[in-house]
C-alpha cells in the first residue's frame, strides 16, 4: 500500500535527488514543535512506515496529539531502526532463529528465506571472566579461557553470522556491547534504502539505553520482543509520559559523572518513572560531554524509566566527528536534523517542549557518593558511607540490612594468604573491580582513576594482595588513553592490570576468590565487601562470597581498595601509612576535574578511534580460527550441554496459545519487594550443589567446565534448573537465604527445580507471589522462560518492571496485579493456599480478573 504522507518526502540535497527524507517540517502542523524530542522520533517511524496495516494514519495522529493522548494507555507501534544482542542474551535468539530454519524445512519451505529483516549486531562481551588478576598476562590467559569454554558457543555464533543476512557479529575480545555501541555503531541518522532517518535501537540487554546520550533513542527489550522486531514486526507500546529532566548548574571540582548518575537515580525512583520516558532538557546538559550523558542513561534501568534521553546537539555531532566517524556522513547528519526539527540547543529554552511533568536537579549540590549495599538506588554519601555501612550490619534482613548480632559487629578473622598473615572484618574489601560499561565508557572518571593510581604509588600506597583487583575497559580505546598518558603502569602497581575487554564483574564474571579468603568470610561468617564501578549490586550477582557490594566511580574503587574496608571515614581516617611513617588521606591524591580535563583534552583524540575499531575483525586470531560450520541449516549436536536441539523450541510455541482458566494451583514460591531477574534466572556462578550442576556432572562435566548459567542459555536443561537459583533468594517459605521452598503435599523442603517436577508430575499448576517491581534488573527472557517451563502459569504481584512483564505475556505468564491499596497483607495471604484464576476467553490489559482460593472468600486482581 502507498503511504499517506508521501507529499512530504524530499530530497535532502538537491543535487541527490535519490537520497530523500520524510520532512517533518511540512507536515505544519502546530502540535510538532512541542513535542518531546523523544517522542518525535516516534512520530518520524511511523509516518515512514505508515502501510495502513501495521502502520496506520490513526497511529501517526495518536503520537502527534500526544499532548492529550498520553495519559489514555493508547498502544502505537513503533519500528526501531536496528536491534542490538549481546552473547547470553543473543544466543537463545540465534537458537530460535535455526529452529525455525529447521521447522521451515520440515513444513517443505525454503529454510534461506528466514533471516532478520531489521539489521542486528551481535556484541560477545559476557563470557569471558576474572581467573587471572594482578599479572602482566591477565588478559591473555583469561581470553585463552574465554575461548575453550566458549568453543561451542562461539562455532555456534560464527555459524550464525554467515548464515543469516543482516547480522553481524562483533568477536570477543572488543568490548562491551553498550560502549562499542556508542563508540563505533551508532549513526544517530541513518542512511538505508534511499532514506535518511533517525537512527534508533533495541536490545536484549537493558542498559541499551546508554545510547540515549548520544541522542539514539533505545532501549531494552526482552528476546522475544528482539526476534519479533528482527522479523519486521513493529513493537507494540503504550504511549509513554515524558519526564522532563531539568540539570542546572555547574559540578563541583570534586564531583564524578558516577556521583550525578547515582544522585539521578535515587531522585527518579522516588519520583517513579516506570514505563515512562525520561527527557533531559536545561543548560545543564550544555555542561556535560557525550560520556557523561550516556553514564547518565546506561543507569536508565535502575529508576526503572523506558529511556533516558538526551536529543542531539551540537557536543553530539562533535562526538561522531572525535571518534572518527565519516565527517560528509556527519554533515549529512546534522544537515537532516536541523531539516526535521531535532538538533536541540539546550541553552535555549524557546526549544524545551511539553512535558507531563518537569523535576530539576541543580548539579552544583551533587556530593561524592556510593550506592549499596544491594540496590543501585540505595545512594549514600561518601561522607556516611562508614556509619550506613555500621547501622545495615544490625538492620533486620532487607535491603539495607544484614541482621548481624551486636556481639559480632566486631569479629575478626585471621587468615594466611602467600606466606603472610592478615586479618578479615565486616567491611572488608575482597573485590574491587573497575568494570562495567557505565564508567568504562568515560574518559573522565577513568582517567580520574588513573591519576588517582598515579599520585597514591608515589605517595607510597599499595593494595593488599588478597584483594581481587581487575580493570576491564570497555574498549580497546581506552587502554589506549590509560597507556599512552602514562598512568597505566600505576595502575598496573596497585594491582588494576587489564584483565579483559567485556562485562565481567558487573555480570557476575568476576572468577573465584582465594581460597583462604573464602576461609575466612565462611569461618567468620562475615559481611565482605565488593566495590565495583558497575550498575547492579543485587544480591548474589558479583560474587556468592560478597553479601555487601557498592557501586562507585572508578577512583573511589581505588581508593577503597587501598584502605582495605567499606568502614572508613575518608575525611577522618587516613588511607594508609607509607614507608615513611606519614599518613596519607584521600584528599592529597584525588585529582580535581582541571587536571584530568587538562589530560583528556592531551590524550583522548580521535586517532585512537579509528585505530582500535579497525582491527575489530581482521587481528582477532582466537576468532577467525573457529571452524564454524558452512552450511545454511545448523547440525545439531544432541550431545551438547550449550545448544539443545529444536524440539524444546516447538514446545515454547504452546506458550503463546491464549491462557485458560488456573485450577487449584500451588504457589511455589512467595516473595516480597525488588525480587530481580538475576534473583529468578542468574547469570553468573552455578554451585556446585545446585541441580544445574547435578544435571551438568551426570553429562560428564567437571565443575572446572561448569562455566555461568548465562553462557549456557541455549539449553532448556541447565537453564529451567537454574530457575529461582540464586543463593541470595528470599523465599517467604524458608527461615533462610537460598533455592529452596516447600513442597507443599508432602511438607518436604527442596530445590526449587526439584519442587516444580514433583508439582509437574502430579498435574499442578504453579503461581508466584511477590510484592513491588517484580523483574527489576536485567532484560533476559530467561526470567519468563524458566518458571514456564517450571510450570509456573501466572504471577501475582504488587508491580512490575515493563521488560519482564513483557516477557512473561511472550511466554503465556499471566502477570496479574493486586488491586491498588491492597497485596498478601491485607487480604490475609500466606501463599500456602491453592488458588483458582478465572481467565475470561478475551483478555485485555487492566482488566479485572476473578482469584479464589480455598480458605479466603473471591478478590479481585488487574491482568
Amino acid at each position: 500500500m502507498s503511504n499517506p504522507f508521501v507529499r512530504i518526502v524530499e530530497p535532502l540535497d538537491p543535487e541527490q535527488p535519490l537520497k530523500k527524507f520524510f520532512n517533518l517540517s511540512k507536515l505544519e502542523d502546530v502540535r510538532y514543535a512541542r513535542l518531546p524530542f523523544s517522542i518525535r522520533v516516534l512520530l518520524e517511524a511511523a509516518i515512514r512506515n505508515c502501510d495502513e496495516f501495521l502502520v496506520k494514519k490513526g497511529d501517526v495522529e495518536n503520537i502527534l496529539n500526544w499532548k492529550v493522548v498520553q495519559h489514555k494507555n493508547v498502544e502505537v507501534p513503533f519500528k526501531p531502526a536496528r536491534v542490538i544482542l549481546q552473547d547470553f542474551t543473543g544466543v537463545p535468539a540465534v537458537v530460535d532463529f535455526a529452529a525455525m530454519r529447521d521447522a521451515v524445512k520440515k513444513l517443505g519451505g525454503d529454510p534461506e528465506k528466514i533471516n532478520p529483516i531489521c539489521p542486528a549486531d551481535l556484541v560477545i562481551d559476557h563470557s569471558i571472566q576474572v581467573d587471572f588478576n594482578r599479572r602482566s598476562d591477565s588478559l591473555q590467559k583469561n581470553q585463552d579461557l574465554e575461548f575453550e569454554r566458549n568453543k561451542e558457543r562461539f562455532e555456534f555464533l560464527k555459524w550464525g553470522s554467515q548464515a543469516f543476512k543482516n547480522m553481524r557479529i562483533i568477536p570477543p575480545g572488543s568490548g562491551i556491547i553498550h560502549q562499542v555501541n556508542l563508540e563505533y555503531l551508532a549513526r544517530v541518522v541513518m542512511d538505508h534504502d534511499g532514506y535518511y532517518y533517525p537512527d534508533s535501537v533495541v536490545g536484549t540487554d537493558s542498559h541499551t539505553t546508554m545510547i540515549d546520550g548520544l541522542g539514539v533513542l533505545g532501549w531494552g527489550v526482552g528476546g522475544i520482543e528482539a526476534e519479533a522486531v528482527m522479523l519486521g514486526q513493529p513493537i507494540s507500546m503504550v504511549l509513554p509520559e515524558v519526564v522532563g529532566y531539568k540539570l542546572l548548574g555547574n559540578p563541583q571540582p570534586l564531583v564524578t559523572s558516577t556521583d550525578i548518575v547515582l544522585t539521578i537515580t535515587k531522585h527518579l525512583r522516588q519520583v517513579g518513572v516506570v514505563g515512562k520516558f525520561v527527557e533531559f532538557f536545561g543548560p545543564g546538559v550544555a555542561q556535560l560531554s557525550i560520556a557523561d550523558r550516556a553514564t547518565i542513561a546506561n543507569m536508565c534501568p535502575e529508576y526503572g524509566a523506558t529511556a533516558a534521553y538526551f536529543p542531539v546537539d551540537d557536543i553530539s555531532i562533535g562526538y561522531l566527528i572525535q571518534t572518527g566517524r565519516d565527517k560528509e556522513k556527519v554533515m549529512c547528519t546534522k544537515k537532516y536534523l536541523e531539516a526535521v526539527g531535532m538538533l536541540r540547543d539546550f541553552k535555549n529554552s524557546s526549544q524545551d517542549p511539553d512535558f507531563t511533568q518537569v523535576v530539576e536537579l541543580d548539579l552544583h549540590t551533587v556530593v561524592p557518593c556510593c550506592s549499596g549495599p544491594k540496590r543501585p538506588q540505595d545512594k549514600v554519601a561518601v561522607s556516611d558511607m562508614k556509619k550506613d555501612f555500621e547501622t545495615c550490619l544490625g538492620a533486620k534482613q532487607g535491603f539495607k540490612g544484614f541482621q548481624i548480632a551486636p556481639d559480632r559487629h566486631n569479629s575478626v578473622v585471621k587468615f594466611n594468604f602467600e606466606g603472610c598473615d592478615f586479618e578479615l572484618s565486616h567491611g572488608s574489601v575482597v573485590i574491587a573491580a573497575i568494570t562495567s560499561c557505565t564508567n568504562t565508557s568515560n574518559p573522565s572518571v577513568m582517567l580520574g582513576a588513573g591519576l588517582l593510581a598515579k599520585k597514591a604509588v608515589e605517595a607510597g600506597l599499595t593494595v593488599k594482595p588478597y584483594i581481587k583487583t581487575s580493570l576491564s575497559p570497555g574498549s580497546g580505546v581506552v587502554t589506549y588513553y590509560l597507556r599512552e598518558s602514562g598512568v597505566m603502569s600505576y595502575l598496573s602497581q596497585l594491582g588494576f592490570d587489564v584483565v579483559g575487554y567485556g562485562c565481567m564483574t558487573c555480570i557476575g564474571n568476576s572468577g573465584p576468590l582465594p581460597e583462604s579468603v573464602v576461609e575466612a568470610i565462611t569461618q567468620g561468617d562475615l559481611v565482605a565487601v565488593g566495590v565495583l564501578s558497575g550498575n547492579r549490586n543485587f544480591e548474589g550477582r558479583v560474587h556468592p562470597n560478597t553479601r555487601a557490594n557498592y557501586l562507585a566511580s572508578p577512583p573511589l574503587v581505588i581508593a577503597y581498595a587501598i584502605a582495605g574496608t567499606i568502614r572508613i571515614d575518608f575525611e577522618k581516617e587516613p588511607l594508609g601509612i607509607n614507608a615513611s611513617g606519614r599518613k596519607i588521606f584521600l584528599k592529597d591524591i584525588w585529582p580535581t576535574r582541571n587536571e584530568i580535563q587538562a589530560v583528556e583534552r592531551q590524550f583522548v583524540i580521535p586517532g585512537m578511534f579509528k585505530e582500535v575499531y579497525q582491527k575489530i575483525e581482521t587481528v582477532n586470531e582466537s576468532w577467525n580460527a573457529l571452524d564454524a560450520p558452512s552450511d545454511k541449516l545448523y547440525t545439531w549436536n544432541p550431545k551438547s550441554t550449550y545448544i539443545k536441539s529444536p524440539p524444546f523450541f516447538d514446545g515454547l510455541t504452546l506458550a503463546l496459545q491464549t491462557p485458560k482458566t488456573i485450577e487449584d494451583a500451588y504457589v511455589l514460591l512467595s516473595f516480597g519487594d525488588s525480587v530481580t531477574t538475576d534473583h529468578i534466572s542468574p547469570a553468573g556462578n552455578i554451585a556446585r550443589n545446585s541441580p544445574a550442576a547435578r544435571y551438568l556432572t551426570s553429562r560428564g562435566l567437571t565443575p572446572r567446565e561448569f562455566n555461568s548459567y548465562g553462557s549456557r542459555r541455549g539449553n532448556d536443561a541447565v537453564m529451567a534448573r537454574g530457575t529461582f537459583a540464586n543463593i541470595r533468594l528470599v523465599n517467604k517459605f524458608i527461615d533462610k537465604q537460598g533455592p529452596q521452598t516447600v513442597h507443599f503435599p508432602s511438607g518436604e523442603t527442596l530445590d526449587v527445580f526439584d519442587a516444580a517436577e514433583r508439582y509437574k508430575q502430579a498435574g499442578h499448576s504453579l503461581i508466584v507471589l511477590a510484592g513491588k517491581e517484580y523483574g527489576a534488573g536485567s532484560s533476559r527472557d530467561w526470567a519468563a522462560k524458566g518458571p514456564f517451563l517450571l510450570g509456573v502459569k501466572a504471577v501475582l504481584a504488587e508491580s512490575y518492571e515493563r521488560i519482564h512483564r513483557s516477557n512473561l505475556v511472550g511466554m503465556g505468564v499471566i502477570p496479574l496485579q493486586y488491586l491498588p491499596g491492597e497485596d498478601a497483607g491485607t487480604l490475609g495471604l500466606t501463599g500456602r493456599e491453592r488458588y483458582t484464576i478465572i481467565i475470561p476467553e478475551k483478555l485485555k490489559p487492566q482488566m479485572n480478573v476473578q482469584i479464589k482460593n480455598i480458605v479466603h472468600c473471591s478478590i479481585q486482581s488487574e491482568v
